[in-house]
């Protein structure tokens, strides 16, 4: 126990201010994310979190999420400028379901923590949730901690968000919002289909029979991957084109590093005709992350 604690006080921990939680409690609770996100409920019977996201009708994604176990029910934490949304976008849902949803933002800070150990029990503040980052577990461990949280150096030396963000681009996890545009995304192009984030076994959810369309296409045509330069990047969204045609937009950037979603088949015919991709004149070198299981190819499906 004493060596695992010294691996939390080496770690580093963000405060993620952009993010905030919804609560979904009542005996219906479970039931009514079961037939509604991406991902199995019953995944939460042996892991802390689920990874998830609720779709329009059309497939797309109008939000992502964490599912964790909080008290009677269940704590989504996403996007805080979205968490209103989403509590309303549930109650949209909720029919006579005996179920509470409410945004709770105000009530937590959520935070990272690049290098943790979700294993080890944390001692302070009382009520806090540890998981270990169910997209991907170089992403280090999530918290979600009452507010306001007396947060001591047993979670790791405070850094700015910024060096998350730089964690997670280096890692090629993309982030709503920043990366992929809620409401125009459909889940393989922004990967939630490598990072754990939907079931293709489980029954019905909101958008299934699209998302499992593409499942079985050949190619997805479109997808987040990592981008980079010689140079820093400039900050998006910013086109990404291969001579006058955008190809995609650029997200979040660290430095010479980014993250983009971009026509992967358009890059892979640029790759074999030698033609360079840009952004702002400046050239581009286009990569899969390391977790992805996909590749940079030639579609031969029409546009």
């Amino acid at each position: 126990m004493r060596e695992a604690r010294e691996a939390r006080t080496m770690s580093e921990l963000s405060i993620l201010e952009d993010r905030g939680a919804v609560s979904v409690t009542g005996p219906d609770a479970e039931k009514l994310l079961g037939g509604l996100i991406t991902n199995e409920m019953a995944v939460l019977d042996t892991a802390p979190a689920i990874y998830a996201g609720l779709l329009s009708p059309q497939g797309k994604i109008l939000f992502d999420f964490f599912v964790v176990r909080a008290g009677e029910g269940y704590l989504l934490e996403t996007a805080r400028e979205r968490a209103g949304d989403l509590a309303k976008r549930l109650s949209m849902y909720k029919l006579r379901a005996d179920v509470s949803i409410r945004d709770v933002s105000g009530d937590y800070v959520i935070a990272a923590e690049i290098g943790g150990d979700a294993s080890v029990p944390l001692a302070e503040p009382a009520g806090a949730i540890a998981f270990a980052d169910p997209r991907l577990s170089a992403l280090g461990v999530r918290l979600i901690l009452p507010s306001p949280a007396e947060i001591g150096e047993q979670f790791g030396a405070r850094v700015p968000a910024e060096v998350y963000h730089a964690h997670r681009i280096a890692l090629g996890v993309p982030e709503g919002g920043k990366d992929f545009v809620f409401g125009d995304t459909f889940p393989h192009e922004a990967l939630l289909d490598q990072l754990h984030g939907v079931s293709f076994t489980k029954g019905c959810f909101v958008g299934q029979e699209v998302v499992s369309r593409m499942q079985h296409r050949t190619v997805v045509r479109k997808r987040v991957v990592a981008v980079s330069a010689g140079v820093p990047l400039p900050a998006g969204p910013v086109p990404i084109t291969i001579g006058e045609a955008e190809i995609g937009r650029l997200g979040s950037v660290a430095g010479a590093r980014g993250l983009a979603l971009l026509r992967i088949d358009r890059v892979a015919e640029a790759q074999r005709d030698g033609k360079p991709v840009t952004v702002d004149d400046l050239p581009l070198t286009v990569s899969v992350p390391a977790f992805a299981t996909f590749a940079i190819k030639v579609s031969h499906e029409t546009a």
